[in-house]
């Protein structure tokens, strides 16, 4: 392509068609095309991520309609008297996830983050919801807890969250469930 170029320019210029100062003007005109190319490169790339994002919006919503769809978060304001290990969740019974922890992970929630542990599809009505907790507790023994709520699902999308506290008062962790 670059040698049809030049061989093109030279073969005006020696026919005089092209003079000097228009061959020199080529390179300018050459890199405003390549600076379009990449406005337009830039701008495709931006509509593509726009794309993308309206695509996993409408997925999350086909998937997880609001009318079924119940979501599970993890929160941890626990220091002193409880070191997470592993959690595991069940709905009416049945087991719908379970979560080992690496440092990294129990250090990023002690922090102040939160993971979502679960988000599924339930039907109306009341459902019981269970997690166990697995970890190192008060003087470094091993501690594990269960802790359990019922609650009615609703046409609308429920979300929960799991608490674990350190209870200075107790000298005990808190385990515990908030409808959102």
């Amino acid at each position: 392509m670059m040698r049809v170029l030049i061989t093109t320019l030279l073969f005006l210029a020696l026919h005089g068609v092209l003079s000097a100062q228009d061959i020199e003007l080529a390179p300018v005109v050459k890199n405003t095309k390549a600076a379009t190319l990449a406005d337009d490169v830039e701008s495709l790339q931006q509509q593509l991520i726009e794309l993308n994002r309206d695509l996993f919006i409408l997925e999350e919503d086909l998937l997880f309609p609001s009318s079924t769809q119940l979501a599970v978060y993890l929160s941890v304001d626990a220091g002193q008297l409880f070191r997470l290990d592993a959690v595991e969740l069940k709905i009416n019974d049945e087991q719908v996830t379970h979560y080992l922890y690496t440092e990294r992970q129990v250090d990023a929630l002690a922090r102040g983050g939160v993971q979502r542990l679960y988000i599924g599809n339930i039907n109306q009505g009341e459902h019981q919801l269970s997690a166990f907790m697995v970890g190192i507790g008060p003087e470094n023994r091993e501690y594990k807890r269960a802790v359990s709520v019922t609650f009615n699902k609703d046409s609308d999308a429920k979300a929960v969250e799991l608490q674990i506290l350190d209870d200075s008062r107790s000298e005990q962790p808190e385990f515990r469930f908030v409808e959102l």
